[in-house]
């Protein structure tokens, strides 16, 4: 699996690992699908709005990964994900508890 060396930081939400702090969420993205994710959101799970877009500026490429940190201050685990391709599409999955995530894998 090849690793995506990317700089993404919008608003404190996704930071480099250097500065994560130990309520602060970190799992590892990889895509494997055929199409760069350009939109990464997150949601509290139950919420009617999403998060600001995470790669705002950037892309995940298809066959790369990447380490996340979601420091967004809240102290729940259960969050909702949304994911936007290059091509206009796009898959949700909901109802995820990131504290155990370790990784997650777009198929």
């Amino acid at each position: 699996m090849k690793t995506l060396f990317a700089s993404l930081a919008v608003a404190a939400v996704l930071v480099p690992a250097t500065l994560a702090h130990a309520e602060d969420l970190q799992f590892t993205l990889i895509n494997e699908t055929d199409t760069a994710v350009t939109g990464f959101y997150v949601s509290e799970t139950g919420s009617s709005y999403w998060q600001d877009n995470l790669m705002a500026g950037g892309y995940l490429d298809s066959g790369y990964e990447i380490d996340v940190i979601i420091a967004d201050g809240l102290t729940v685990c259960a969050y909702d994900i949304r994911f936007v391709f290059s091509d206009g599409e796009a898959l949700e999955d909901y109802g995820l508890d990131l504290c155990d995530l370790g990784s997650y894998t777009v198929e």
